[in-house]
């Protein structure tokens, strides 16, 4: 188990599926966590689970530049710094190009897209500060291998494979490092609303993931146990981008 004994995490879309997930296993790991929400009261009712020492809920709209200089100036008011950054907030569509409306394009490219530019431009000044600190974009298996109906969606995921590498080669003389997850079937809200979860029995590890495990990755990933890793990419899908087994 990694050490994250009073370092400082920030994780958007924190109050629920793999952010609720991520928070846990950090506080677990002694970390300090900023819940960032889009909903107050979502990301406080998680806060009072936990010693109110190590948690600071917010309200932030990934997409609000107000919202984020809010939320950095409360978390380095309480806690004074801030060591990792977690993007996970994120938006899934699921229709045809051509069926695809320019609104609502635009609506998930604010999210997945502009919703980490802000995350990263928002920390990487402290950071650089304190000559040190890890950046995790929770992307997904789209960025490379898309599913039917998801051209805006993967767009926006292969969008920010591509910023986090190009960023990671910017910052990395400043001790930052950035990596990247690409979870597969993830036994969320929204893998129920893809309704594709029959065919993760047909991979070869033969079931859906759990959130959990994706925190378990990226608890690597801000931990000092990571500090030779940028630029990285892990995939955790149990395997479904290998292929699928024949019953």
């Amino acid at each position: 188990m990694y050490n994250l004994e009073d370092k400082v995490v920030l994780v958007t879309g924190a109050s629920r599926g793999q952010g609720e997930a991520q928070v846990r296993y950090f506080l677990s790991l002694g970390a300090r966590v900023i819940i960032a929400a889009r909903e107050l009261n979502d990301a406080e009712k998680l806060s009072q689970e936990f010693d109110k020492n190590k948690t600071l809920p917010v309200k932030l709209d990934v997409t609000n530049e107000v919202q984020w200089e809010r939320s950095i100036h409360a978390a380095i008011e309480a806690f004074g710094r801030i060591d990792v950054l977690v993007n996970n907030a994120g938006l899934y569509y699921n229709a045809a190009l051509t069926e695809t409306e320019l609104h609502q394009y635009r609506e998930i490219i604010n999210v997945n897209q502009i919703g980490v530019f802000l995350g990263m431009q928002s920390v990487i000044p402290i950071m650089s500060q304190q000559k040190k600190g890890s950046i995790i974009n929770n992307v997904s298996i789209s960025a490379f291998a898309p599913l039917d109906g998801t051209a805006a969606y993967a767009s926006t995921k292969a969008a920010v494979v591509a910023m986090s590498k190009a960023t990671a080669v910017e910052v990395g003389k400043d001790g930052i490092r950035i990596n990247i997850v690409h979870p597969g079937g993830i036994n969320t809200g929204m893998a129920q609303t893809s309704g594709t979860i029959p065919i993760y029995s047909q991979t070869p590890l033969g079931r859906i993931g759990e959130p959990k495990e994706v925190a378990h990755v990226i608890g690597f990933l801000a931990s000092d146990q990571s500090s030779y890793c940028t630029g990285a990419e892990i995939v955790v899908d149990g395997g479904l981008t290998l292929g699928t087994r024949i019953e």
